[in-house]
């Protein structure tokens, strides 16, 4: 199977992509200058450009933090260690990663996990309580919710669940 060849850029032409490629969505200094390097850019062209680009705001680790941060909360509601964990992966520096992790809201937070605790719930087949609880904790772990806040959510849903007495 041939690969495409791949197309080589001018400095000033690459600087045009890659501002495109930083103006559709928030980027990170690593994704960038690896896109540079894609298109044929020696690591001082690349270093020259991603600094024209940061100084011209295309490119900002905070905001991309804050975004990724936002987004991933309100979109896959992801808990905070699964973030953290993603951002470091991203190669952000600890200033960025903690202004990102303030964007989240403790209560619109705690809610997510309400919610996806509710929707696993109710997709969950295992009937025996205890295998089901230890399921839907592996699974909240697994989106990145701390432990201390999952046996309080499935304490809350539990309370939830049982019927009132109504006098």
């Amino acid at each position: 199977m041939n690969q495409p060849k791949k197309k080589f850029y001018t400095p000033a032409e690459a600087l045009q992509k890659i501002a495109a490629f930083c103006t559709y969505q928030e980027r990170t200094f690593k994704e960038t200058e690896s896109k540079l390097r894609e298109y044929g850019l020696d690591e001082d062209e690349a270093g020259e450009i991603m600094i024209r680009l940061s100084r011209e705001n295309f490119l900002d680790e905070e905001r991309y933090a804050k975004s990724f941060v936002r987004g991933h909360v309100r979109q896959k509601k992801w808990g905070r260690r699964r973030i953290l964990q993603e951002l470091k992966q991203k190669g952000l520096s600890d200033y960025c990663i903690k202004a990102g992790m303030k964007e989240i809201d403790g209560d619109e937070y705690y809610q997510n996990l309400l919610d996806v605790l509710e929707k696993k719930d109710r997709q969950e087949k295992e009937r025996n309580p205890r295998l089901r609880r230890q399921k839907i904790q592996l699974f909240l772990t697994a989106k990145g919710y701390e432990s201390d806040l999952i046996k309080m959510a499935l304490d809350d849903f539990g309370k939830e669940k049982e019927p009132e007495d109504e006098d």
